[in-house]
């Protein structure tokens, strides 16, 4: 579903038509093992679901670059095993397609990770007025403040009706002072997703005037946009 000229939503991912870019976000890979360190048993599933899913989404469309907008990995902390093993296999499913990085607040020490198949980690990426970046802060630079569109993972946008009590992971389009934002939810399964019709949202994209922003809820297939607030008003 086109969303914005040249911008398509994919599943949970984007896609830039005429940069052949996919753009992915908060894959959150070793949430298991850190599940079971608190005593949790999770089965370690989820990278396979997420080389399914993205094998689904790439058989779509013809993609050159894969961009991940960050927490590529799950810990706060040094890098576990899960995380080494998992990322690894997930860069070598990409191996013919360029991958693109950018840090997210998880991601500590995902450099050393990434220096293992030549693959820098960028604050953000800017290209044809469009700004990338994971969305925990403002990245101040040129090409963050001349873009018109910026792309932020990190919110894990999702919403709840009411009388339900499951969520629908959801895509959020909207204005940020002049230029347009869009959110992208997380693409593990396991990472259900912060309410917004509930919920504050801990970064600083997302503050004021949620109620007129556009919601894509991503289910067995993508919905039309409603307003934030026609939910919220339900």
């Amino acid at each position: 579903m086109e969303i914005l000229p040249n911008i398509e939503i994919i599943d949970l991912a984007l896609y830039l038509k005429k940069e052949k870019i996919l753009i992915v976000s908060d894959l959150h890979i070793g949430i298991e093992e850190t599940l079971n360190k608190q005593g949790i048993l999770i089965p370690r599933f989820q990278l396979n679901e997420i080389l399914k899913k993205l094998k689904n989404i790439i058989d779509k469309v013809d993609v050159k670059k894969v961009l991940i907008t960050g927490d590529l990995k799950h810990g706060f902390g040094s890098i576990s095993e899960q995380e080494w093993r998992d990322i690894l296999r997930l860069f070598d499913f990409l191996k013919d397609k360029e991958i693109i990085l950018i840090k997210g607040n998880h991601d500590n020490y995902l450099k050393n990770i990434a220096y293992k198949r030549s693959i820098k980690v960028e604050e953000l990426y800017s290209i044809n007025n469009i700004c990338i970046l994971h969305g925990d802060k403002i990245v101040k630079s040129k090409e963050f403040e001349s873009s018109k569109v910026i792309i932020i993972g990190h919110a894990h946008p999702a919403v709840r009706f009411k009388g339900r009590s499951d969520k629908f992971k959801c895509f959020l389009v909207g204005k940020w002072k002049n230029k347009t934002l869009i959110v992208l939810p997380s693409l593990n399964q396991m990472v259900e997703g912060s309410d917004i019709t509930r919920e504050l949202v801990d970064t600083p994209f997302l503050r004021q005037n949620l109620e007129n922003f556009d919601v894509y809820i991503v289910e067995d297939r993508i919905y039309k946009p409603i307003k934030l607030k026609s939910i919220t008003a339900i």
